[in-house]
């Protein structure tokens, strides 16, 4: 990487990692209880399900997620871990959010009770884990779990700005940056990957030259391809 690219990466992971900027973004909804919870009014269980919920309809527009996250809170009557418990949820084929539905988030919240009957956090579950456990899926090692990484970022990073650093048994440093489309153009176009496939084969690739700049907190450079977005429509 050379030099001017390297400034200029560090220049806008200062600049970028503002939560002004970040103000209808889904981490909004997290963040939120974050902030209860500091003042002692909710759980961790409560910012973790409102994490997994944010994260899986983090999909489009960022001004439809955040409507559409709302309704979500909406029906739970803004109390995540109370409404996962009760086993009482809304399972319907309408949609929630594009193509996810209500029953789609039934499930998730169905698996989340049979989570949280036997531990208080699932800050130690594994991507696969939370993969197969919580949103369904099926295992696929090659899978860039870019919603997982995204939600992990939220959880772990704690530079008092932007993400909620709530997971304190977690390390920055162990961190993969959130891999999609447009992370994907914006990584290739600054010659941080040449490979094709958007796996995790390329998620690590592009964390490991974040590494060379931010050794400890490479996930910062997650910031640095929001401002190479925002500075190159």
């Amino acid at each position: 990487m050379d030099i001017s690219t390297k400034n200029r990466l560090i220049e806008w992971a200062e600049q970028y990692n503002q939560p002004e900027y970040f103000t209808e973004d889904p981490i909004i909804f997290p963040k939120r209880f974050a902030a209860e919870y500091a003042e002692g009014r909710c759980s961790l269980a409560d910012i973790e399900i409102a994490a997994i919920i944010s994260a899986h309809l983090a999909w489009g527009r960022r001004c439809m997620i955040v409507r559409d996250c709302g309704r979500a809170f909406d029906e739970m009557c803004w109390r995540p871990y109370d409404y996962v418990m009760n086993g009482e949820y809304r399972n319907e084929d309408a949609s929630l959010h594009r193509t996810i539905k209500w029953s789609e988030f039934a499930v998730i919240c169905d698996n989340l009770k049979r989570i949280y009957s036997s531990r208080d956090s699932i800050e130690g579950l594994t991507n696969s884990e939370i993969r197969c456990h919580i949103y369904g899926r099926k295992e696929d090692p090659k899978a860039p779990d870019k919603k997982i990484n995204m939600m992990r970022r939220w959880m772990v990073r704690n530079d008092g700005r932007v993400d909620l650093g709530v997971w304190r048994n977690s390390s920055p440093k162990d961190l993969l940056i959130p891999l999609d489309v447009h992370v994907y153009g914006q990584a290739t176009a600054l010659g941080l990957t040449s490979r094709k496939p958007k796996d995790i084969t390329t998620v690590k690739e592009i964390t490991d030259a974040f590494k060379e700049i931010f050794p400890d907190d490479p996930c910062k450079g997650d910031f640095s391809l929001f401002g190479y977005g925002v500075t190159h429509k």
